[in-house]
């Protein structure tokens, strides 16, 4: 039986997009949920996560800024409607730009294993990315038990180059994640599908 606080703590967390624009999350705060992070579990324990926190209002706005400016190259490049593109951008804008907290998680091959073959390079690496995704989903549930909000957004994949840039990341820093952080000003609910149609006993 999972103990009756942590499924609380996970049948509780929301993905929250809107934060309480003049509270500020303090710095021993983001601490504990990076502690929180960096305990989850991870291939061959290499740790692969890096981590980086984005509290200066001015990085913040450059890089929503440099994201949305390759969003709109993007859309631009599919064709997509300009009003439906400028919707999009100044939708992710508001987003980066609103949180009082940024953390980057990006994950870095350079402790993981070599192989000389493409099959086992690559599930190395995706032993990585997973174990990059489980650090974040630690740090959600710890933002959610220190009574913040977050959420995470994906949209580094799509320009890591421009992220690493802005943020002049060490170069074996690979983006993964943007998770925005803050105290709530909105709250969600969200529906699960039934557990019956997502598992499969044998």
């Amino acid at each position: 039986m999972i103990h009756d606080s942590i499924q609380g703590i996970i049948l509780g967390r929301r993905s929250i997009r809107r934060y309480q624009p003049d509270r500020p999350v303090p710095r021993e705060v983001l601490e504990g949920i990076l502690t929180a992070a960096i305990h989850a579990p991870s291939a061959h324990n290499r740790q692969p996560w890096r981590f980086a926190v984005i509290t200066s209002p001015d990085v913040r706005r450059d890089l929503a800024l440099a994201m949305g400016a390759r969003l709109r190259a993007d859309l631009t490049a599919d064709h997509v409607p300009q009003d439906v593109i400028e919707k999009d951008v100044n939708r992710s804008f508001s987003r980066i730009n609103g949180a009082p907290a940024l953390v980057l998680a990006c994950m870095s091959m350079v402790d993981m294993d070599r192989y000389p073959d493409p099959e086992r390079s690559a599930a190395e690496r995706l032993m990585a990315v997973q174990s990059t995704a489980l650090a974040v989903q630690n740090l959600l549930l710890a933002a959610h038990a220190e009574g913040l909000g977050a959420c995470w957004m994906c949209a580094p994949l799509f320009c890591p180059d421009v992220v690493s840039a802005q943020l002049n990341l060490p170069e074996d820093w690979e983006p993964q994640a943007l998770i925005t952080i803050g105290y709530p000003a909105e709250q969600k609910q969200s529906a699960r599908q039934p557990l019956e149609t997502r598992v499969l006993w044998r």
